[in-house]
């Protein structure tokens, strides 16, 4: 029997589903069951799922008890196909990739779903377009052959099966939810802002601290109001642009402090306050929602709830199940580990497989022993920072570092010159991605205090050529970051499934594992062994390491 099965929805009714051979198209009889869960379950040999969605197919299976082993998303390969053929933006939908391959009218894609406090929701609506089995084959097997035509087909493959299995990974999480201590959280925002008032207005704390800001300037200022902050400021004769902490907290004045707290205590109170707990923890688990490749460069957004952005005192609340631990895993200095692999710089490569500091290592070699400096000559490298002393650090990691230095280069002089720009495995960046802090956001780039949820708009474009270009240049960094974590969680998954251990959070380079107690050193291996072998999988053989620093811990506010 095939190990490839592929799934769609019967009209009248039910499900379809029927083997698949080597060339994608069936290869026997097509069987009829009243729902997925029938099917897959009846068939537990079957190593491959291809269906048109993880994230409407799969929910509906985990509530049912049925786990997949692999699957391939036809939605999501046909994102990762049409970036790699310069057509970003182009409708995504199963339905949308068959109307191109029959050449008729392509029908827009669906409105994606706002975010439900507590639920469990999949990417789109629930009346979407269903395509019959025969249909999805037909577009199956003209996604084969696309991939084929790819410039390294092997790579484009392992994408894809990368990307699908991640959206198992995002879906099991969204199942399991993060551990969460609904008392501990009320402690600690009792403990930060004091007592609740009646009628949903500021806790005392913070209008303690809006008072004192306005006792310091001489009369009633809103310090949630930027615009009322700065007039405050330029009536004391002070000019500021914006306030923003690193601006504000080099000001001579009596009204910094007060207001730097206040700030810290108030974006606790809106994204992390006892309304959020109401909204979006339900009995001892927060489940925001893990959207997998939700931006340009494949790093994971969640569908509401601010889980990619819980400060470390509100960390306090996430506490693990008695008798169970939290295994907490963060890649170590994985740019430029990353850099060295996709860029095979002879002398990169040599540093980032020693067991040593790789900053320590490269300070030593480039920069007299200044680790701050060489960490500051790597990280501008990958987010182009050219000038000052930026390019002079340049200049100095370039001569001993030539071919990384080179590959970051080159990669954004073709954002500048708006061709495709592509990760190790070929996930695409197009001409055009967005620009300033949208681009910023996207890869990471911390550059203000509003550090919400980013997500790529496909269609946005920027006329800077030079923000395309410093968006190229870390996007071939970050992207194969990305394509690398997914190989990780692919294969920590594989290993959590033969214990009793859940992944629970993932955030760009750290992973959560919520384990029994007695699997926690288990659960350290796995993760060990699967970033080997995400390394080897993603990049071939090289001598780079990807290692990973652990703590197991009751609280996640004690891993850091």
């Amino acid at each position: 029997m095939t190990d490839r099965w592929a799934l769609a929805p019967a009209e009248g009714g039910g499900v379809e589903f029927g083997p698949l051979g080597p060339d994608g198209l069936l290869a026997g009889p097509v069987h009829r069951a009243p729902d997925a869960a029938e099917a897959v379950r009846g068939l537990p040999e079957v190593m491959r799922w291809v269906w048109r969605s993880t994230a409407e197919t799969y929910p509906r299976l985990l509530a049912t008890g049925v786990r997949v082993e692999r699957c391939y998303d036809v939605e999501d390969a046909e994102t990762l196909l049409l970036g790699h053929e310069g057509r970003s933006g182009e409708p995504r939908s199963a339905a949308a990739a068959l109307a191109r391959l029959r050449g008729g009218p392509v029908p827009p894609d669906p409105p994606q779903r706002s975010a439900e406090p507590g639920a469990q929701s999949s990417l789109f609506e629930p009346e979407d377009v269903h395509l019959p089995l025969t249909d999805l084959v037909a577009v199956y097997t003209e996604q084969q052959r696309r991939h084929d035509a790819t410039a390294h087909p092997d790579r484009m493959r392992l994408l894809t099966a990368a990307e699908s299995a991640g959206m198992l990974v995002a879906a099991e999480m969204n199942r399991a939810g993060l551990p969460w201590s609904a008392e501990v959280h009320r402690r600690v925002l009792h403990d930060l802002l004091g007592e609740r008032y009646a009628g949903g207005g500021e806790p005392r704390r913070l209008a303690e601290l809006a008072d004192e800001v306005s006792a310091a300037f001489g009369r009633r200022v809103r310090p949630d109001l930027p615009a009322d902050v700065v007039k405050a400021f330029a009536q004391a004769g002070i000019k500021v642009r914006s306030t923003r902490r690193w601006e504000i907290e080099s000001i001579d004045h009596p009204a910094v402090k007060p207001l730097v707290e206040y700030k810290k205590l108030y974006r606790i109170w809106v994204a992390h306050g006892w309304s959020w707990l109401q909204d979006w923890v339900r009995e001892g688990r927060f489940r925001p929602g893990f959207l997998a490749g939700g931006t340009v460069t494949g790093r994971w957004v969640t569908n509401g709830g601010g889980a990619l952005q819980i400060p470390k005192v509100i960390r306090r609340a996430v506490v693990a199940d008695p008798g169970w631990r939290l295994v907490v895993a963060d890649a170590d200095q994985m740019e430029p580990r990353v850099l060295a692999a996709i860029s095979r710089d002879p002398g990169l490569m040599e540093v980032a497989g020693r067991e040593s500091d790789l900053y320590q290592s490269v300070s030593d070699r480039a920069f007299s022993g200044d680790r701050a400096q060489a960490k500051l000559a790597v990280l501008g490298a990958v987010y182009g920072q050219t000038s000052g002393d930026g390019l002079k650090n340049l200049a100095a990691l370039r001569r001993r570092f030539p071919k990384a230095v080179a590959y970051v280069d080159d990669a954004a002089r073709a954002g500048e010159e708006g061709r495709l720009v592509r990760t190790w495995l070929g996930r695409t960046c197009p001409p055009a991605a967005g620009a300033g802090e949208d681009m910023a956001d996207e890869a990471g780039i911390p550059t203000a205090e509003d550090d919400s949820e980013q997500r790529w708009v496909p269609g946005y474009a920027s006329t800077d050529a030079r923000a395309r270009g410093r968006f190229a240049r870390n996007f071939v960094v970050q992207g194969s970051a990305a394509d690398w974590t997914l190989l990780l969680l692919a294969a920590l998954r594989q290993s959590c499934a033969q214990m009793a251990a859940e992944l629970v959070f993932f955030q760009h380079d750290e992973v959560i594992v919520h384990c029994p107690e007695e699997e926690a050193e288990a659960v350290v291996a796995a993760i060990r062994e699967a970033s080997a072998l995400a390394g080897r999988l993603t990049f071939g053989e090289t001598p780079v390491r990807f290692p990973f620093t652990t703590a197991v811990v009751e609280c996640y506010a004690d891993a850091k």
